[in-house]
């Protein structure tokens, strides 16, 4: 049976041809790579150790590399991507090139996708063209989807570079399935990305879709975390508005203990038309900060999610009625930078 790509080539995902490259595994210089590590042959946002503390499902989606990166420099006119894959997110409602697709960039600008096919089942390969200038390239990882290996292909005769180090520590967000990147279009869509690629700086992913509940050895390995800031986001995941109340405001001085400095930023759900039950979780959240703020804190601050979205994108961020889509992510962004870049200068 023929399908759309039959009668329209630029939906066909590209057969490529791989002579005259050079593969090289990210793990060894000159790469660098951000957001995961590897742990027991496999790309991991924290440790295994750690996750199997919390919950089955952190211990299942701490294989998830939303927010991994890998960064170098090159003038190769082509860059290829060869990936293991241990878990492949397929959802009716995301897009494969968000949940297993990888978003190749060229100092900050996009240059392409690699999409996978959609039979995908454990590993596959893909090209992104570039112009043959010397540039900073930064390929970002899935979103929904394990990652056992990855190999970036360049020509033979390409320089191939470190990129610049990122100038101070990460950023680390914790939160649902909205911080993990469900449902952005591409990996480069979700809303720290956009951040990190507008503003310069390195993060951390650590949003655990449904299960993201404050447990405490999740709370302590947070709060050891070398950081920049913290974005605090799981009021979609507090199971009851009982729940956020006992864990949120602790889940703050615990960070805060660890971090005196630090500037730690609390958010809410991001819908702007609020039931009775949101709005009472929104008031457990502002409690946790105008708490914070009577006790000498300055530098905490609070985002109301309904300034996530707002009243001109309210019918048009969300895939579901819950995660948002690339209008919801960008708007989320927008926003978040207004607390978020003074804050970091």
């Amino acid at each position: 049976m023929a399908d759309v790509s039959t009668f329209d080539k630029r939906l066909r995902v590209e057969d490529i041809t791989l002579t005259g490259m050079t593969f090289h595994d990210v793990n060894e210089a000159p790469f660098s790579v951000h957001g995961v590590f590897y742990e027991d042959d496999r790309f991991r946002r924290i440790p295994r150790a750690v996750a199997v503390q919390v919950s089955d499902g952190v211990a299942y989606l701490n294989d998830n590399t939303a927010g991994g990166r890998v960064r170098f420099r090159t003038d190769s006119r082509k860059v290829a991507i060869y990936a293991q894959l241990c878990a492949v997110g397929k959802m009716p409602h995301f897009a494969l090139t968000g949940s297993i697709g990888f978003d190749v960039y060229a100092d900050g600008r996009y240059m392409g996708t690699a999409i996978p096919p959609f039979e995908v089942v454990d590993r596959f390969e893909a090209m992104v063209h570039l112009d043959g200038k010397s540039h900073e390239v930064q390929i970002n990882f899935p979103l929904y989807s394990g990652v056992t290996q990855l190999f970036i292909g360049v020509e033979e005769e390409a320089s191939l570079s470190a990129a610049q180090p990122y100038k101070d520590l990460p950023v680390v967000f914790y939160g649902s399935s909205i911080t993990q990147g469900g449902c952005a279009s591409r990996a480069g869509n979700c809303y720290q990305a956009i951040l990190s690629r507008e503003l310069g700086f390195d993060y951390i992913n650590l949003g655990f879709s449904g299960s993201a509940k404050a447990e405490q050895p999740m709370v302590e390995y947070i709060a050891s975390l070398p950081m920049r800031a913290f974005v605090l986001d799981y009021d979609h995941n507090a199971p009851d508005e009982a729940h956020l109340q006992a864990t949120h405001e602790p889940f703050y001085k615990a960070v805060r203990a660890a971090h005196p400095d630090i500037p730690i930023v609390m958010m809410t759900r991001p819908v702007y038309r609020l039931n009775k039950e949101e709005r009472r979780r929104l008031a457990i959240v502002r409690a946790t900060y105008e708490n914070a703020v009577a006790a000498g804190d300055r530098n905490v601050y609070f985002i109301d999610g309904r300034q996530l979205v707002g009243k001109a994108f309210a019918e048009l961020s969300t895939v579901d009625g819950c995660h948002p889509n690339d209008i919801g992510f960008y708007a989320m962004a927008k926003r978040v930078r207004k607390t978020l870049e003074p804050l970091l200068k």
